[in-house]
């Protein structure tokens, strides 16, 4: 692939989606109507929103994901390019939908539930990323989705000596050999009780580590996080806030993280930013309204 475009700090690979997400009262029983409100309208995708996050902290950012020609997939687009980041890498698929999700949010029970429909074209191969642009980065980010891509850059940037940042939400065995290849690797509670077939992250992040890894954590929601970052344990409760949506609060805990590896803060303040940040996402509906700007990051004392 031709490399026509500058070297930038994160390279993102994994998904990107258009999000509908309306406030219910309650999650309903079978065969009910339920009336929602407030809807919003908002690109989504665990990487896609890091690198959105990012990109208002002032860190250049690529994406390699899919869409497809749709109107979804059109917006989804103008979504990133809107927010400055280099959307070179990502393949539009002829005559396919792009990813796609509805959530349901319970804003007085801080919890949502998602129904989604992932692309339906061809998953993303290796040879659609340009491996000299991972090469040239300082962070990788990925979230599995497209697993042989995925494990092609990874093995790329650790080459190259570029840090990898994986994002495991759903448990699949394609995001376990990804451990391999990852410097960091931040699950989610559910794919932490899957991988050790009962809840306890404690175990988990040492399972993690024990694949390669040098940091594991895992979100724990309201309940915070807990990670082992080279031998030491970190673990703090989540920052108190009135939750009004929990979408994009785990895909921008991961790009507080990788925003603290870029400045070499140490690991705890890497998690607290992560957490805060997280949380301030939590207090608007979707995935980005949220996102607290670089003046707030100031304003919170994290620069001094």
């Amino acid at each position: 692939m031709e490399d026509i475009t500058q070297p930038i700090q994160v390279f993102g690979v994994g998904q990107c989606s258009l999000d509908y997400i309306g406030k219910i009262d309650a999650y309903p029983p079978a065969d009910r109507k339920c009336e929602f409100f407030d809807m919003v309208i908002q690109g989504g995708g665990p990487v896609a929103t890091a690198l959105v996050a990012l990109a208002r902290w002032g860190v250049s950012c690529a994406f390699s994901g899919v869409v497809g020609d749709d109107p979804f997939g059109r917006v989804i687009l103008e979504s990133l390019e809107a927010e400055g980041i280099d959307t070179a890498g990502v393949m539009t698929r002829k005559g396919k939908d792009s990813q796609f999700a509805f959530i349901a949010a319970e804003p007085g029970r801080g919890r949502r539930t998602i129904f989604w429909r992932r692309p339906t074209g061809d998953p993303l191969s290796p040879e659609e990323i340009d491996l000299r642009r991972v090469e040239q980065a300082r962070v990788l980010h990925t979230d599995g989705r497209f697993v042989e891509a995925s494990l092609a850059a990874c093995k790329a940037a650790r080459k190259a000596g570029v840090q990898v940042v994986a994002d495991a939400d759903t448990f699949h065995e394609g995001l376990v050999e990804l451990a391999r290849w990852s410097d960091f690797f931040i699950s989610s509670e559910n794919f932490a009780a899957a991988l050790i077939r009962k809840e306890d992250p404690h175990e988990a992040c040492r399972r993690i580590v024990g694949l390669g890894p040098k940091v594991a954590g895992v979100t724990l929601g309201a309940k915070g996080y807990v990670a082992l970052a080279e031998g030491r344990w970190i673990e703090r409760p989540a920052y108190p806030v009135e939750a009004v949506d929990t979408t994009g609060c785990g895909d921008v805990f991961h790009a507080g993280f990788i925003f603290g590896l870029l400045r070499k803060w140490d690991y705890e303040k890497c998690f607290d930013f992560a957490a805060w940040a997280a949380a301030m996402v939590s207090r608007k509906m979707g995935g980005r309204s949220g996102i607290p700007s670089l003046e707030q990051v100031r304003e919170r004392g994290f620069f001094g």
